[in-house]
């Protein structure tokens, strides 16, 4: 997924939620509309309809069921990855007390850039030309950390130790990597929220032809299935996408703040 179907999504979770909605109640409309006209007046009809009814909204619950699932799932991975980047960071910067003196201010400066602009990546969503620009500008800092880096080794005079920063640098910047992939690339497939959509409509319909026999308007029974719905499906996009909505992963950000607070100049 590149940055301009990232934006495609920013504007889908804030009204696919609102839309499935209006469409259930829609969908459940036309299910009664149609069980008024030609609701089985037979009861074993009734009954096997209701069979076929039931394994439907039993895949359907089981659809949101995984949907849900692997989204936590992946919620979890996001803000472990975090975690474990910031882990990284740290130990790279403290492994620059193996270099010689005078190399160490720079690479400390061109650290704490390279901090500010994997912070701004992801707090400036869901501003996705500022995100970009950031994950530019930390890109190509990894080139010059990594410039610098291979520069002060090659003039350091204990050679063993200053490779344990190389190695942490690779880790720091693999661990980068992996996020960025993990945040844009790591979704379900687009035919599985088609599917979840497609499916919660049918079941609509099917609710609404089935309380079409019912005496009474069951408006208040459409209402309360279509926010159930909606409301799930909208948990799910905002788990699966938590830089865009109401649930977000941005307090986990405080251990990349704290450790860029630690790199302040004394």
């Amino acid at each position: 997924m590149n940055y301009t179907e990232y934006t495609q999504i920013v504007s889908i979770v804030g009204f696919s939620s609102l839309g499935l909605f209006i469409g259930l109640l829609l969908a459940f409309g036309i299910g009664r509309y149609i069980g008024a006209r030609w609701l089985p007046e037979s009861e074993s009809e009734h009954t096997s309809s209701g069979l076929l009814d039931g394994a439907i909204f039993g895949l359907l619950g089981l659809l949101i069921a995984f949907t849900f699932s692997g989204a936590v799932s992946r919620f979890d991975d996001r803000k472990d990855l975090v975690i474990k980047e910031a882990n990284a960071i740290g130990t790279a910067y403290l492994r620059l007390d193996l270099l010689s003196v005078g190399a160490q201010p720079a690479l400390r400066a061109l650290f704490r850039q390279y901090l500010d602009a994997r912070l701004e990546v992801y707090q400036k969503l869901p501003d996705l030309a500022a995100s970009e620009a950031a994950l530019v500008r930390a890109n190509a800092l990894q080139g010059e950390i990594w410039s610098a880096a291979v520069k002060a080794y090659q003039e350091t005079e204990s050679i063993p130790p200053a490779l344990l920063l190389l190695a942490a640098l690779n880790e720091m910047f693999d661990i980068a990597t992996q996020r960025t992939i993990v945040a844009l690339e790591m979704h379900p497939p687009t035919i599985i929220f088609v599917m979840l959509f497609s499916l919660a409509l049918i079941s609509s319909v099917l609710a609404g032809y089935t309380t079409a026999g019912a005496r009474g308007h069951s408006l208040t029974h459409a209402v309360i299935f279509a926010a159930i719905i909606a409301g799930t499906v909208y948990v799910i996009l905002n788990i699966e996408y938590p830089r865009l909505g109401l649930i977000r992963i941005d307090s986990v950000d405080r251990v990349l703040v704290a450790l860029r607070k630690s790199m302040e100049s004394p």
